[in-house]
């Protein structure tokens, strides 16, 4: 506590104050510091470089997502109806532009929530394969493709609200 004499002037207070107010902040520095908030379960995808194809051919594109250390997504089968799946969604640049997407194997799993069972899981680094289509109508140029890949992570206790993450790319269309 801050005592004031009486015939402390103005400027003398208010240094005392702040002074005060200087200690008060150092002590809650270390517990600021050790202070480390849940992080949240993200996934991640490594950029695609432009994708050419020829009007008529088809192209594979691979696009590479890695999950936070710690963390599972279920795969695009998962073993329940009650669990929501991985699912890419892309949305073509142009109606000659088509894409077949294929989901790698997820990996069988149990997990302190369930021990019993054994649920069907994408961990670490997975990659999904695009089948890319252009017509031979399809317009010549680069055309952006983009969707989103919707996901819900989970650790070996629970599992967190779904979530979208951004997937764009690049396609150029030659004739």
């Amino acid at each position: 506590m801050i005592r004031f004499a009486p015939h402390d002037d103005r400027e003398a207070v208010v240094a005392k104050l702040a002074r005060g107010l200087l200690f008060m902040a150092l002590l809650t520095l270390p517990l600021a510091a050790q202070w480390n908030p849940p992080s949240a379960p993200t996934v991640h995808v490594t950029p695609v470089a432009p994708v050419t194809v020829a009007a008529g051919k088809s192209a594979q594109v691979p696009i590479r997502f890695t999950l936070t250390k710690g963390f599972h997504v279920n795969s695009n089968l998962p073993r329940s109806e009650l669990l929501i799946p991985t699912v890419l969604t892309l949305k073509p640049p142009a109606p000659e532009v088509s894409f077949e997407i294929t989901y790698p194997k997820g990996e069988d799993l149990s997990f302190e929530f369930a021990p019993k069972e054994k649920l069907n899981v994408y961990t670490g680094e997975f990659v999904l394969n695009i089948h890319v289509k252009a017509a031979r109508t399809a317009a010549t140029g680069t055309h952006r493709v983009a969707g989103d890949l919707r996901y819900q992570a989970c650790n070996d206790r629970a599992c967190f609200p779904p979530k979208k993450v951004p997937v764009a790319f690049d396609l150029i269309v030659k004739k």
